[in-house]
């Protein structure tokens, strides 16, 4: 895949609907003191005004756009602009209301990333303000252990860093998710493509303890990202055994009725529409996932 640069420049990009100012401010503050200045800085305001930001060092880019895309479509926003000032190595992605506490992050990730050329995508370990992670913030199947890094299938939407070249090669967000199951749409096939997903408990975004089910959509579209999630990326053998499994669990922790009738009309939605392009992993793909801890069908 070729060496990239000895230091590669970093960006940092950000995506906020507008409801949570104070927030921003904190965590571009937080950017502002690391110990590394990124090349670039770019907030979207995803369906909404932005501010001025000022006192933040470095090339500051804002962008309204007119609706909320999403998650992945409001970072898309961001990663064709990087593109347009043409460089930028890697780019730091992180959730609006998330705080860097340490202030090496941005140099330990560009240490890594100038270490593996073929390093695709750094997760970082997200912890609440009393340094606890939750057990979904942990990109391992069991009772992991959130300080134990190393190789893994999947990263954490809220902190992350990609190799810009390696987006260049598998593409972006799957915006039409707008919320679910977009990171692990991307994290398939980036292994797919032989690029490396790694999860450094060393790089730390302090988040809020929430939970997804916050979200009105929560149900609806995870069920229909779920469905869209596999039909793009399963060898077809393997849909049936992974929707067959995620319905069992569905049903074993469903806690309202009106929640279970939002999953299931969600999940037909997921086969009435088309979620895009299929382009099912490889074989040696779904066994190198198994390998690391996490076969496609779970």
């Amino acid at each position: 895949m070729g060496a990239v640069s000895e230091e590669p420049r970093i960006a940092v990009a950000v995506v906020t609907m507008g409801n949570r100012p104070l927030e921003v401010d904190a965590l571009l503050a937080s950017v502002a003191k690391q110990d590394v200045e990124p090349a670039r800085i770019v907030v979207v305001g995803n369906g909404c005004p932005l501010p001025d930001f000022p006192g933040i060092p470095g090339e500051l880019t804002t962008i309204e756009v007119d609706e909320n895309l999403g998650c992945p479509g409001g970072r898309n926003v961001a990663l064709r602009r990087l593109r347009e000032f043409g460089d930028i190595d890697v780019v730091v992605e992180l959730d609006d209301d998330g705080l860097l506490i340490d202030q090496d992050v941005l140099r330990r990730v560009r240490e890594l990333f100038a270490a593996d050329p073929g390093l695709g995508v750094v997760g970082f370990r997200i912890a609440d303000e009393h340094g606890e992670t939750q057990r979904r913030h942990v990109p391992r199947l069991g009772a992991a252990d959130p300080m134990r890094g190393g190789e893994v299938t999947g990263f954490l939407g809220g902190g992350h860093a990609f190799s810009m070249r390696m987006l260049d090669q598998i593409g972006d967000w799957p915006a039409e998710f707008f919320f679910a199951h977009e990171e692990t749409d991307l994290a398939w096939r980036a292994i797919d493509a032989g690029w490396t997903v790694l999860y450094e408990p060393a790089l730390l975004l302090q988040h809020p303890r929430t939970s997804p089910a916050r979200h009105a959509i929560y149900h609806r579209v995870t069920a229909r990202n779920r469905v869209w999630l596999v039909r793009r990326r399963l060898p077809l053998p393997l849909i049936p055994v992974h929707l067959g499994v995620w319905v069992a669990l569905t049903l074993v922790r469903a806690r309202s009725l009106a929640g279970l009738r939002a999953w299931f009309g969600g999940f037909a939605e997921g086969w009435r529409q088309s979620g895009g392009e299929r382009r099912p992993m490889r074989w040696r793909t779904v066994w190198r996932l198994t390998r690391l801890g996490r076969p496609p069908v779970i």
